[in-house]
């Protein structure tokens, strides 16, 4: 834990007021820093000698949208009522030459969730951003190629946030007539979630 707390002020230090609060959690480092500090931030903590974070392990989005307390949201967000978009992007750095590891999170604005990229910093962030823009619709600014990854050119909405219907918008099928792939509402009922007893309490087989 000592070496944690080290390297939490060796952050501070580094970063000044670009850090908005660093907090200590299972033995790991987690900054938060505001969106338009990210390619400022990450540079320092890859090219100061005392920090050296030289490996990016991933880059992530998150929706906050249905976290109820403060605790659980991130710092720079006040906790809504559930409805409005809350989004974050998470960097987790390595540093092999000191043995340790940090997670910086930035929160987006929710009217325009975008942060700039850090392709330049490390090459391996082309696909994270591009998976993060994909799934959850943030943009990142001065990417060299941000278009969707994992779902179709014709896909609508973003489905890892949390007001994306688990159903989607759309199916697909192939259609004989027409010789392609086409685009329909979807036709399921969508399901209701709801818990259910499988056994009795005390119950013995």
């Amino acid at each position: 834990m000592a070496a944690v707390e080290q390297l939490s002020e060796l952050v501070r230090e580094a970063c000044g007021q670009a850090i908005v609060e660093a907090r200590i959690a299972i033995g790991e480092l987690t900054v938060e820093i505001a969106p338009g500090a990210v390619t400022d931030v990450l540079g320092t903590l890859r090219d100061r000698p005392e920090l050296a974070f030289e490996q990016l392990i991933d880059v992530a989005g998150v929706d906050y949208s249905t976290y109820a307390t403060e605790s659980q949201a991130p710092a720079v967000v006040e906790p809504g009522d559930g409805d409005v978009l809350r989004l974050a992007v998470v960097y987790h750095l390595l540093s092999l030459t000191h043995n340790r590891r940090i997670r910086v999170r930035a929160s987006l604005d929710p009217d325009r969730p975008g942060v700039d990229s850090v392709v330049g910093l490390w090459p391996v962030a082309n696909w994270y951003e591009r998976e993060a823009f994909d799934l959850y619709g943030i943009v990142f600014h001065g990417h060299p190629d941000l278009r969707r990854l994992l779902t179709d050119y014709g896909f609508i909405g973003h489905p890892f946030r949390k007001s994306f219907p688990i159903s989607g918008h759309v199916e697909m099928r192939y259609d004989e007539e027409k010789r392609r792939v086409v685009y329909e509402p979807v036709s399921i009922e969508p399901r209701v979630l709801v818990p259910r007893v499988s056994r009795r309490e005390g119950y013995r087989a």
